[in-house]
């Protein structure tokens, strides 16, 4: 197949594809600006890197998360958790209007066209609007450099304004979105290359399995086993290393949360048969019988919310530990009589922690618009069911009532689900905070020699519970709700749109 050929072929459809590929464009252009701001950060020179041996390149910043070596992997670890629901929105944005595609290259396929090219003529569809957009976020990032590259009254940047990723860092971002989004495309082919009539037919005889709920447990209850086997470690062999200790906290992490991701296909089975069971209005009904027979869908397209849940619980249950701490420090220190100031930097930490915040923040709006995307492609492709229900008299208000019903049901449960997974995670490494009894001394080199002298201060040992941020949990599990209910208003409009009776007409 010439290229030329081939570019006509990709670029061709109509207004769906053409909102696909906006949608590719755009979200592929917005990974390519986080994961580059990711790389600048990796890219400041560590302290004494500089010609002159000394550390002049990071005392050029304002942000202490930029001039610390120690604190700029929090930073770099930050973007990159921003960067997953980035991509997750990638991911479906190239889903969406998948029925009309497949019915365009189904269309090749019967006009003789094989497998291999019509899997071809996808993933230069795919490929070329995610690297359009790679591009495009790559120009912005450089723009936004030049525009931000302002010093202040101090002369220093308030970003790493002043160094570039590597040119391996460019051609890693520059390629990564456009290389996944084409082999997400070829995978979508998969019934077309099976038959070009895309006719297949699925039914659910079983209901989704509680083995997830086996790996939410796994995720909840590891922590307080590895925290007492941390410490036998230790007392036995007296070191642990720290990097094992990151790597397992990792896996745990990830195993609650592909626990609650894959839990959610059962909530959304359960949250059905309870609809269809005990709901009388046929909103509920009709509500109940989509999310029975797909209840896979909340999995889908909750998955990077549901992610971001856990880990801003998690975020918020370290933070609260974190304030106890601080806390415990300084009234020890109280009674010890050496004075308040222990806690003094206790806000340079925090405030790393609520970068955190921000991110999960940010992470819970992608993840949203990520979710509208996909409702908008389920209406879309269902466009001739919801025609052919009006026709056949069943009011539009009844359809966005079910519409409604179906996201928000299993929604609920699955957002307390993954606050409570995420919360679960640091309470089993720390449930309180505890300062050891230890001395201290606040006179000179000469006069704490003497350890007799009444400079040395006795600091007992003091033990607090830590709170549960139970207003903080409510705001960030409220939120994702707020949002949500905007996703399904904004659902509303393209169902008004595509239940019309246009839609029956036979192209």
């Amino acid at each position: 197949m010439k290229p030329s050929t081939l570019t006509r072929l990709a670029i061709a459809g109509g207004r769906t594809d053409a909102l696909r590929m906006t949608f590719t464009t755009a979200s592929a252009a917005l990974a390519a600006v986080v994961l580059l701001a990711a790389a600048a950060v990796v890219a400041v020179p560590e302290l004494g890197s500089s010609h002159d041996g000394s550390d002049a390149w990071n005392k050029q910043y304002s942000s202490p998360l930029i001039v610390e070596p120690g604190l700029r992997p929090g930073v770099v670890i930050t973007l990159l958790l921003l960067a997953l629901p980035v991509l997750f929105l990638a991911g479906q944005s190239i889903r969406f209007g998948s029925p009309a595609r497949d019915r365009r290259l189904a269309a090749l396929r019967l006009a003789g066209a094989t497998p291999g090219q019509a899997v071809l003529v996808a993933a230069t569809e795919t490929a070329g609007a995610a690297l359009l957009g790679s591009a495009i976020g790559t120009g912005i990032f450089l723009l936004l450099r030049l525009v931000l590259d302002r010093r202040d009254a101090h002369g220093l940047l308030p970003l790493p304004t002043d160094v570039l990723p590597s040119a391996a860092a460019f051609a890693l971002v520059l390629l990564l979105v456009p290389v996944l989004a084409g082999l997400i495309g070829a995978v979508l082919l998969r019934r077309v290359i099976i038959t070009p009539l895309g006719v297949v037919r699925r039914t659910r005889s079983k209901s989704p399995r509680l083995w997830p709920g086996v790996l939410i447990i796994i995720g909840v209850f590891a922590p307080f086993v590895i925290r007492p086997l941390g410490e036998f470690l230790v007392h036995v062999g007296g070191w642990i290393n720290s990097d094992i200790v990151i790597a397992v906290a990792f896996v745990v992490v990830l195993i609650a949360i592909v626990g609650v991701v894959v839990g959610t296909g059962w909530i959304g089975y359960t949250a059905g048969r309870v609809l269809h069971r005990f709901g009388r209005r046929p909103a509920t009904l009709l509500a109940g019988r989509q999310l029975m027979a797909d209840p896979w869908n909340g999995s889908r397209t909750l998955s990077a919310l549901l992610a971001a849940l856990v880990v801003g619980a998690g975020v918020l249950g370290y933070r609260a530990y974190m304030v106890t701490q601080f806390a415990v420090a300084e009234e020890a220190s109280r009674l010890g009589g050496a004075g308040e100031g222990i806690a003094q930097g206790s806000d340079f930490y925090l405030n790393s922690v609520d970068l955190v915040r921000i991110a999960v923040v940010a992470g819970l709006v992608v993840a949203a618009a990520g979710i509208m995307v996909a409702l908008a492609e389920g209406i879309v492709s269902r466009r001739r069911t919801y025609a052919a229900l009006v026709a056949a008299g069943v009011p539009r208000r009844v359809l966005g009532e079910s519409l409604a019903w179906q996201t928000l049901a299993p929604l609920v449960p699955a957002i307390v689900v993954a606050l409570t997974v995420g919360l679960s995670l640091p309470r089993g490494m720390a449930s309180e905070a505890t300062s050891g009894e230890s001395t201290s001394c606040e006179g000179t080199a000469l006069q704490c020699g003497d350890l007799n002298s009444p400079y040395w201060h006795v600091n007992p040992k003091v033990t607090l519970q830590v709170p549960v941020p139970l207003g903080d949990l409510f705001v960030l599990g409220g939120g994702a709700f707020v949002l949500m209910l905007f996703v399904v208003g904004v659902g509303l409009l393209f169902l008004r749109r595509s239940a019309d009776l246009d839609e029956l007409r036979v192209v």
